[in-house]
């Protein structure tokens, strides 16, 4: 008897020294995800929101009974459609609008760094499904459990800031739409839209993903319809030597917009099943990151650098400060159906906000226990309050805002 005790303790001591609990964010004997130290209201709240179907897990490690997802096309088009919008599109406009290079320059750049830079958040992505664990939780077993408060914290800051960005994008593009709309509501409506996709959880920006890079494009495919005589003309305008400050700047731009989704893309497979092949999850994301990033970088790079010999497209641009205006004067000869589009555009971007935001709220729980102790709804609820005002605020002067961001 004795000895079957002293076995049983044996094999206790070595389960526990062969899977160490690196990667989770509770103390021995606490369970801060669990909802158990949840007290009052924000245990009544979480509870009611559980039953609602509103995802309420934290950051501990998904248990391997619910990483069963096997839809794996949902991996390419959560990256595909956060990256295809007018977000994206703003981003390739910096180089001509901000640095005056050339649309071939601009060209050449965005086609080598998006070839390139792609590659990294394609092969952070593998290690969600594979470990079912937040990408800032993952940070624990190379940082250390304190350490990893560092990428934690930056994540935050740089999660919003992308958050903010997005989000002037969307309210710029609703504001062009009509006079008695400005991009203060734009804002508004295009926050509010994020909250309500990203409370939801994991399952609904899945789903919100899969259909929200349909109207964008078609609506890049009709600008190129639209557009190409004057990009085709623009062609021969003359433009300086590109220096080597412009040409790094704005390399440095297009990396960071692509790079800081590294952070981000394991948390999208934390519910799919493990049981796919890494390599099948690398291509996945990586050929969704390559196509969208390389399309909207592109024409947004030519508009950019075709606006200033069109009038009407930089009147639209209003001196290089609205792309939603860029993008309403290129559909205006499409009247309506012009307008129809730049609406859903304007809606969709939420498709990258979501993301943001919801990695926003696991980043801000692994900083410190007691973060973890508080509710995934209650941050997003902190990010949204801070979005509005900052993106209002950052509207006024867009570029200057892009520039600082990245």
């Amino acid at each position: 008897m004795q000895s079957e005790f002293v076995e049983k303790k044996q094999g206790e001591s070595r389960s526990s020294s062969v899977t160490p609990d690196l990667a989770s964010d509770k103390p021995v004997g606490n369970d801060l995800e669990g909802g158990q130290y949840y007290t009052g209201f924000l245990r009544r709240a979480t509870q009611v929101l559980s039953r609602c179907g509103i995802e309420t897990h934290g950051i501990a490690p998904v248990p391997a009974e619910e990483r069963i997802e096997t839809r794996w096309y949902q991996i390419f088009f959560v990256w595909f459609s956060v990256n295809m919008n007018i977000g994206t599109f703003g981003i390739g406009t910096v180089g001509p609008a901000f640095f005056s290079l050339g649309v071939n320059d601009s060209i050449i750049i965005i086609v080598v760094v998006d070839l390139v830079v792609c590659l990294l958040p394609a092969f952070s992505a593998v290690f969600g499904p594979k470990l079912g664990t937040r990408a800032m939780v993952q940070a624990r077993f190379s940082w250390g459990y304190f350490g990893a408060i560092i990428p934690a914290v930056l994540n935050v800051f740089s999660l919003q800031g992308f958050l903010v960005l997005n989000c002037i994008v969307g309210g710029q593009v609703l504001a062009s739409l009509s006079s008695h709309l400005d991009d203060t509501l734009g804002i508004v409506i295009i926050a509010v839209i994020t909250l309500v996709v990203t409370f939801c959880g994991y399952r609904i920006i899945h789903w919100y993903e899969s259909i929200a890079w349909i109207p964008n494009v078609i609506v890049f495919i009709t600008m190129l319809a639209v557009g190409y005589p004057q990009l085709r003309d623009s062609q021969s305008a003359p433009v300086s030597q590109a220096t080597v400050a412009e040409v790094i700047s704005f390399s440095s731009i297009l990396t960071a917009s692509i790079i800081s989704w590294c952070t981000v893309t394991p948390d999208y497979g934390v519910y799919h099943s493990p049981a796919a092949s890494s390599a099948r999850i690398f291509l996945y994301t990586y050929i969704a990151f390559f196509t969208s990033n390389v399309a909207c970088h592109t024409l947004g790079a030519a508009f950019a650098a075709a606006a200033p010999n069109v009038p009407v497209w930089n009147g639209g641009f209003d001196n290089s400060s609205s792309v939603g205006g860029l993008l309403y004067s290129v559909l205006l000869p499409t009247g309506a159906f012009g307008k129809i589009l730049i609406t859903l555009v304007a809606l969709s971007i939420a498709s990258v906000c979501a993301p943001n935001m919801y990695t926003f709220s696991t980043s801000f729980m692994t900083i410190a226990p007691w973060f973890a102790a508080i509710p995934r709804w209650i941050y997003i609820l902190i990010s949204e309050a801070v979005l509005i005002p900052v993106a209002i605020i950052g509207a006024k002067k867009f570029y200057n805002t892009v520039v600082d961001i990245l």
